[in-house]
């Protein structure tokens, strides 16, 4: 039977065939994916919801994935194949979507500063949507992570310094840190490089920052990998927890995953948490470690990314914060 074409199709079945085609593949056994939007005074966000069939009825774990800029919840799904791991170890996972009337490349906003604040913005968008979620499954409030590629990377450090008491630990894949840029010229300048001090009012008003991981590739040419560094900084300031110490002991792993080296960096706070990772991945672009080829901005090579911060969100929950 021949695809169907554009042309082929009425106008009121075209929209529905052109998600469907970039759907991400659903392997037997797999759960619900539902749409979904949420609206509060400051706009209106689509966001899809996968639900697993594995661990229903009791309640799960629930990890928010902000997509990166020219990209949508069906691509980034399938990129970071986030959905599988969902069927294979039974967390939800929500896509709150960027609307292209907000930006025309669908990138999210993190550099405008009426988007950097909580209960404002793109920031009270994506946290009404975690929190709508949270409504209709049975999440674990405890274990609510964030995690997200570029513009949604940075994005995702900015609801981890504007949400820590919705978030348990943050996830950013080749992004920037809170408080990056305030405007168009200086989040150009922040992508290049340009040198930045990490934002103090990032983590002052928690009891202590949340747990971060960061991946970036050390070829990046759309997002400088020093901004990784940035991220880091802007969690470990001199603060004590973070002080090194034999209870604070921070550890360097160089390896190879799937053709690329890179090296991972370990930190653990005073009481054994997890602090941060950071991983460096030697040769890589501006692409989601370990993703898929199914979705945009991915490299196959390298340690897998998902995996890695799926692992590190557990840990985190595991040894608790407070």
């Amino acid at each position: 039977m021949a695809r169907p074409t554009m042309l082929s199709l009425p106008r009121s079945l075209f929209k529905w065939w052109k998600r469907a085609a970039k759907a991400p593949p659903r392997p037997a056994g797999a759960g619900r994916w539902i749409e979904g939007a949420y609206a509060n005074d400051f706009g209106t966000r689509a966001y899809r919801t996968y639900v697993p069939a594995k661990g229903e009825g009791k309640p799960r774990a629930l990890v928010v994935m902000l997509h990166g800029c020219k990209q949508n919840p069906d691509d980034f799904a399938a990129g970071t194949r986030m959905n599988q791991l969902a069927d294979e170890q039974g967390f939800i996972v929500a896509y709150p979507e960027q609307a292209l009337l907000a930006n025309r490349d669908r990138c999210w906003n993190w550099f405008r500063a009426r988007d950097q604040a909580r209960e404002r913005g793109e920031p009270s968008l994506i946290a009404g949507i975690t929190r709508e979620v949270m409504a209709k499954h049975q999440v674990d409030p405890k274990r609510v992570y964030v995690a997200g590629l570029s513009a949604g990377g940075a994005m995702a450090a900015i609801m981890g310094c504007t949400y820590p008491d919705l978030y348990a630990a943050v996830g950013v894949h080749s992004g920037l840190a809170y408080g990056a840029a305030s405007d168009l010229p200086s989040a150009l300048a922040a992508m290049r490089g340009r040198p930045h001090a990490a934002d103090p009012k990032c983590g002052e008003s928690m009891v202590e920052p949340l747990p971060t991981i960061v991946f970036h590739g050390d070829r990046d040419a759309t997002v400088h990998p020093r901004n990784g560094e940035n991220v880091i900084a802007q969690i470990s300031p001199t603060r004590s927890i973070l002080v090194q110490s034999p209870s604070a002991p921070r550890t360097v792993e160089k390896g190879e995953a799937k053709g690329r080296g890179y090296t991972r960096t370990v930190q653990a706070d005073r009481s054994g948490k997890p602090a941060f990772e950071h991983w460096v991945v030697h040769g890589a672009g501006h692409a989601w470690s370990g993703g898929s080829g199914r979705g945009s901005f991915t490299d196959p090579t390298g340690p897998e990314a998902s995996r890695a911060m799926l692992a590190f969100f557990r840990a985190a929950s595991k040894a608790g914060r407070g």
